[in-house]
């Protein structure tokens, strides 16, 4: 980590990453496809061929299917996520501290103010939803209201106004949908070859593509195999920085980095999975409910930074 944090080259680096992201995703999806489809075609005709026409057509199938996904899970995601976690409206009057840093954080970040919801629960914990600016959610839990003073809280819902801001939860629910299509696709591929008698029939590659027919079912294992933890990792690769980001820009916004430090040294010691909160939702969290990630964990697949980190990129910025 550099000795500053640089706000701007921050924001260029998150927005490569996500371009980067997006195109790795579509390729590991269109290969899955592609497998699928020679898969069932070897299966037809008794040999993997190297060229599969229906391999084509199932590439295609799958950006289709992927796309059509992505748009159905924009339109309801959010709706889903709120229902799972168990979030519930409430009135200004139940929350008066609560809607009026929210309301000044929306006024400073040029956002039209989101719904503000709350999690009836000790935890200390927030996450924003929503897949367009101004139709976001704001939702935090009672414990993070009734423990933290109003710098540490106007930290926290900044750090939520800016996901909603950089359109981080549209992101989120785009990934995380193309994600999870291509683990089914790999998972169906794998109990297919296991089940469909890929060996058997690859005994007549020598009449259907010859020896490449094998080098074809061994591409497709390893895809099958390891498509879905690449397309995991890198996915949770730019989530963490898109925390960073998030944490950058709160600051931004309160020009207060010691509200959201502080705020994260207490999330740190109290945060704990509580009904609503699963592996499914648990990236959405400021801080992840589900698991502690810290400089010692693995950090090919973790939701989050290690919170001393963020903490230290928080006190560089501005140096």
């Amino acid at each position: 980590m550099s000795a500053t944090t640089d706000f701007v080259a921050a924001q260029k680096q998150n927005r490569r990453n996500t371009v980067l992201l997006l195109a790795i995703l579509t390729v590991l999806a269109a290969a899955v496809g592609y497998g699928a489809g020679a898969l069932l075609e070897g299966q037809a005709s008794g040999g993997m061929p190297l060229v599969s026409n229906a391999g084509v057509a199932a590439a295609a199938i799958m950006a289709v299917v992927s796309v059509g996904w992505s748009l159905l899970s924009l339109a309801l995601g959010d709706k889903m996520v709120l229902a799972m976690s168990g979030a519930k409206t409430i009135d200004k009057a139940d929350a008066p501290q609560l809607y009026n840093v929210v309301e000044e954080i929306s006024i400073a970040a040029g956002v039209p103010m989101p719904k503000v919801m709350v999690l009836e629960t000790d935890a200390l914990n927030a996450f924003a939803t929503g897949n367009k600016v101004g139709g976001g959610t704001i939702a935090v839990t009672r414990g993070l209201i009734d423990t933290l003073n109003r710098d540490e809280l106007q930290g926290v819902v900044a750090h939520e106004m800016a996901h909603l801001a950089n359109l981080d939860t549209r992101y989120m629910v785009v990934v995380g949908v193309t994600v999870g299509l291509i683990a089914l696709v790999c998972d169906m591929l794998l109990r297919s070859m296991a089940w469909g008698g890929v060996g058997r029939s690859s005994g007549n590659s020598n009449k259907k593509g010859g020896s490449g027919g094998g080098i074809l079912i061994i591409l497709l294992i390893v895809v099958a195999i390891f498509a879905p933890l690449a397309a995991k990792a890198v996915q949770m690769a730019v989530s963490r920085q898109r925390e960073y980001l998030a944490d950058a820009t709160s600051v931004q916004f309160t020009r207060n980095p010691n509200g959201l430090i502080q705020a994260l040294g207490k999330l740190a010691e109290k945060a704990a999975p509580f009904p609503g909160v699963s592996r499914a939702t648990q990236h959405l969290f400021i801080v992840n409910p589900v698991q502690t990630f810290t400089t010692r964990s693995s950090a090919l697949l973790a939701t989050h930074p290690d919170i001393a980190d963020r903490i230290a990129r928080l006190r560089n910025l501005g140096r």
